[in-house]
């Protein structure tokens, strides 16, 4: 988590470093700006997001599962069995879905930030609304930071009903527990 953290944290510094904090933003800048930062973190690295998840160091591995050793045969192929299962291109696809999903759902919300004022018909009456209402960095920062409670903390989590209601999300966990659930002389 703190190597995903850095690399995320790089990306919005070469992203918005430049950015005074007093200069405004649209909704649609702003929505840019996530575009860029999302696709330096997903495209940019030089891991996948699922290393992330359950690294491939082999030292990581163990300090991940509390210094497994060579008898724990078992954890250990669970262990390999899920690394390669985050490595499939299923899961890649089924991870990009819910990242998406993730992201509209913060640009929605931050859009309930950009509406225009009750009282301004001029602006709230174009289809281009809400590119009309700017707000400086400096305010949208907090803005976001709170959409961190709003989005993951909520109960019940909307966010994560939406995930669990994704088709591509239950037909991969359909697919995982038809995998697993097999009897192990057919797996072989």
């Amino acid at each position: 988590l703190t190597e995903l953290m850095t690399v995320v944290k790089r990306a919005v510094q070469n992203s918005l470093g430049r950015v005074s904090l007093k200069q405004s933003l649209s909704l649609l800048e702003l929505e840019q700006q996530v575009s860029w930062i999302r696709a330096e973190v997903e495209a940019g690295s030089e891991r996948r997001l699922s290393w992330y998840m359950l690294a491939d160091d082999e030292n990581a591995l163990a300090d991940q599962a509390c210094g497994l050793t060579e008898n724990d045969v078992s954890t250990i192929r669970l262990l390999n069995e899920t690394r390669d299962m985050l490595d499939s291109p299923d899961f890649g696809t089924v991870l990009n879905a819910c990242l998406h999903r993730g992201f509209s759902r913060l640009l929605d919300n931050l859009a309930e930030f950009f509406r225009p004022p009750p009282g301004d018909s001029a602006l709230s009456a174009g289809p281009d609304s809400l590119a009309a209402v700017s707000l400086p960095l400096a305010k949208i920062i907090p803005i976001v930071n709170g959409q961190i409670n709003t989005i993951c903390s909520d109960t019940p989590s909307h966010f994560v009903q939406d995930l669990l209601m994704n088709d591509q999300v239950k037909e991969f966990a359909a697919n995982v527990y038809e995998t697993f659930s097999a009897p192990q002389e057919l797996q072989k």
